[in-house]
């Protein structure tokens, strides 16, 4: 059973998800995409950004929709998505019930709850968020196993960054090529950090965990995902949303 588990555990992942509107692969950083919950579409923020630009305006680059007038009413609509099955709602509504945000009082309890059916529901966020839940006791006793179970899931979801946690976790004990097997797999998915590791590993001690082949293979396809999740108006976002954060830093209040 063991077997047949790190079988299915160190499998390529299932299929990155791609921008509905240009069609390019996800970044996997949560601050580089935006949930809208009118249509229940994940959008890179590239996108979103030449929407506003080009409309004038702020709607949905999707279903081009105005955005909610209140804050209920953005509820209503997360609400809405999540009774369609959505589990990228369930990982919102959880996060707004978590940090007692935007209308919704601060309650861990139900926020795991909808973690775990956004979970079963295919969002591999909501997985990896129920983990910290059980990592840091948010809502629940501290339980490193279950901890660990939802990361591994969240990992077999596509979650890059739970993947990464693995390996850090079977690093520290001691269990050095299960974790090298977990940071291959999120470096090929364009995780830096996870790939700095392998880097540092091969060029300390060449060929122990990593081989000189595996590793250009590793270094390829890890290149070629870094490239995938970019474009233009990904850059535009970026320089904007810097040009933003230093004019809000240098403001006199």
């Amino acid at each position: 059973m063991a077997e047949l588990y790190d079988e299915k555990l160190f499998a390529d992942p299932p299929p990155p998800e791609e921008c509905p509107i240009c069609m390019q692969i996800l970044p996997y950083d949560s601050r580089q995409v935006s949930f809208n919950s009118c249509c229940g579409k994940t959008i890179c923020n590239g996108c979103i950004y030449d929407m506003n630009m080009s409309e004038g305006k702020d709607i949905c680059a999707f279903c081009r929709t105005p955005p909610a007038e209140s804050m209920e009413d953005t509820i209503k609509r997360i609400k809405k998505q999540i009774e369609a099955g959505n589990g990228e709602a369930c990982n919102m509504l959880a996060c707004y019930c978590a940090e007692g945000i935007n209308g919704m009082p601060q309650d861990y309890q139900k926020a795991n709850e909808l973690l775990l059916k956004g979970g079963e529901l295919g969002c591999a966020d909501a997985y990896h968020n129920l983990s910290v839940s059980y990592e840091q006791g948010r809502g629940v006793a501290i339980d490193k196993k279950k901890a660990l179970h939802f990361y591994e899931l969240a990992a077999m979801g596509g979650h890059v960054v739970a993947r990464y946690n693995l390996g850090y976790f079977e690093g520290q004990a001691g269990n050095d090529q299960r974790a090298m097997k977990h940071y291959i797999i999120a470096a090929k998915a364009g995780d830096k950090t996870a790939f700095d590791n392998i880097k540092r590993v091969f060029m300390e001690c060449p060929g122990l965990l990593v081989t000189k082949d595996e590793f250009e293979c590793i270094l390829r396809v890890y290149h070629e995902r870094q490239k995938d999740m970019k474009s233009d108006a990904r850059d535009r976002y970026e320089e904007f949303n810097k040009l933003a954060n230093t004019l809000e830093q240098h403001s006199i209040i």
